[in-house]
């Protein structure tokens, strides 16, 4: 598994051992990740480390790419991701590895920002090697941890009143992250005779104002709404950046990936896996915001531990 210590990541490994699976994990910093999972097998490298993912991949039958470069201003973004697969494609093949799973973004309804052609390529590259591959599709992923989770949770809760720019008038089908796991792991199992990709959307196609209104509501918010036409993306990016905990790369990839609509081709995979129908918003987001509290108590506890040890005694 790629990818392991990210959001997906984490969340997957607990259900592929449950499954009966044997996880290896590659990361580019193994000391940490062993102190963070000291239960894991950790191997260090990266996709661009050809030795390294032959010692990751050797013995795997599945391989998961869980992976993606994080900014869309990088230079050679699309360039490098498309090296990294390639890279990976072909230490598969070399380990003998039966099938690659990827999770990529959904195709948008217009041009795609450099960050999701940067995806969509690299699901192309993987589906076109000889190592079979089943790319999973996902717009938004709701679950505590995820970079668009925590800036739509922050807007939602902090602001009293909302620009409504033309971009949040466009609409996405976001998904649990236990059902975008769920998917993973029933990808890990089935027939799969040559490369395939499919969409996994939630229950609902919403636009990005519906879906702070709806978390808002949950929190027992009622914000008012100013429709600003004129405010930008690149502009949108700096004030989300202000109000929220997300740095500037991040809130630039999520507004950018939301000039378009973000709407998948089909919700056929959840019926050919055998999952039940994806959880509402509500219901995910639900889930995510006690979680979010629960890391929030750890957090305190250990402050209040420390903050004892650092007290001298009387």
């Amino acid at each position: 598994m790629t990818g392991a210590t990210g959001f997906i990541g984490t969340h997957l490994y607990s259900p592929l051992t449950d499954d009966g699976f044997t996880v290896r994990c590659l990361t580019r910093k193994a000391a940490r990740a062993r102190q963070l999972f000291p239960e894991r097998e950790w191997v260090e490298g990266d996709t661009h480390d050809r030795a390294a993912l032959a010692r990751a991949l050797e013995g795997c039958n599945v391989a998961f790419y869980l992976v993606h470069g994080m900014s869309d201003t990088t230079p050679g973004l699309v360039e490098r991701e498309r090296e990294a697969a390639e890279t990976f494609a072909s230490a598969a093949e070399g380990a003998g590895v039966e099938r690659i799973v990827y999770l990529g973004g959904v195709e948008p309804a217009g041009e795609p920002s450099n960050h999701l052609r940067a995806r969509l390529e690299t699901g192309q590259l993987l589906r076109a090697a000889k190592v079979p591959c089943l790319e999973l599709r996902a717009s938004m992923s709701v679950g505590s941890g995820s970079a668009s989770w925590t800036i739509v949770r922050d807007l939602a809760a902090r602001l009293p009143a909302m620009v409504l720019p033309a971009w949040l008038g466009h609409r996405s089908e976001p998904v649990a992250v236990e059902d975008v796991v769920a998917a993973l792991t029933a990808a890990a199992r089935l027939p799969l005779r040559e490369s395939a990709a499919w969409d996994l959307p939630g229950p609902e196609a919403l636009s990005g104002i519906q879906i702070l209104l709806r978390i808002a509501a949950l929190m027992d918010r009622r914000p008012f709404i100013f429709r600003v036409p004129f405010v930008t993306p690149r502009l949108s990016s700096h004030w989300i950046r202000l109000v929220t905990r997300a740095d500037y790369h991040l809130a630039a990839e999520l507004v950018e990936g939301l000039t378009s609509d973000l709407l998948a081709r089909g919700a056929g995979f959840w019926e050919l896996s055998g999952l039940p129908a994806p959880r509402t918003l509500e219901r995910a987001a639900l889930a995510a915001l006690e979680e979010d509290a629960r890391k929030l108590t750890r957090s305190r506890r250990l402050l209040e531990r420390f903050s004892k040890l650092l007290t001298p005694s009387a």
